[in-house]
């Protein structure tokens, strides 16, 4: 397995009983995980300085329970790459923070074809790796059939000053975009693919993937 030890903005100060501590940047948060099986916390103490808690609700879902201000965005860096961080309803807060092991090796093979690379990325969410494929040269195709994390997938790639670099901000389903993309003929070097478990795409039909 490998780890992301490279981040300076992120860490993960402590997890016990299914949840995790969290910094992201200087913003301190507490997140339920399902993987955390243990119950003894190492740094018991740090917990209390936290800014806000997600909660899950006995009736399904959650929320966040705020301990102090702090900005409704902000801003983390990996290396060269900027994302921008919001709360979300449902625990998230746009990005993944392990995926970075991915975005490294992505960078990497992109540099190192000596060519140009043409990337389709599908369930782009808000554009992780769309950035990182940007920053190392490709030319991306960004597909997410939610408008809102296409919108932020914009975000970051400005914040990342990649603005002006090739890319293509796809709405759609994936499946009928990919579909026609084989009529069309249209081929890609490197197709990224990270579907959620369950989703809901443009027809409002639930999907399980």
């Amino acid at each position: 397995m490998n780890i992301a030890k490279d981040w300076k903005d992120y860490e993960i100060i402590d997890m016990a009983n299914g949840e995790k501590l969290e910094r992201w940047k200087n913003i301190r948060l507490i997140r339920p995980d399902p993987q955390i099986i243990w119950k003894d916390k190492l740094f018991p103490r740090q917990w209390e300085k936290v800014n806000a808690t997600y909660k899950r609700s006995s009736k399904g879902g959650g929320g966040w329970i705020y301990k102090s201000k702090f900005p409704e965005n902000w801003q983390v860096k990996y290396k060269e790459l900027t994302f921008n961080i919001k709360l979300m309803g449902f625990k998230h807060t746009g990005l993944f923070p392990e995926q970075a092991v991915n975005w490294d090796w992505m960078i990497s093979k992109i540099k190192n074809a000596k060519r140009p690379i043409k990337v389709l990325n599908l369930f782009a969410y808000t554009g992780g790796a769309s950035v990182a494929c940007l920053y190392a040269g490709a030319s991306v195709c960004h597909v997410d059939s939610s408008k809102g994390m296409v919108s932020w997938a914009k975000e970051n790639v400005t914040s990342s000053k990649l603005q002006d670099k090739p890319i293509r901000y796809i709405v759609d389903d994936v499946v009928k975009f990919v579909n026609r993309e084989i009529r069309r003929e249209n081929k890609y070097d490197a197709i990224i693919m990270d579907p959620p478990s369950y989703g809901r795409g443009i027809s409002r039909r639930s999907m399980a993937i």
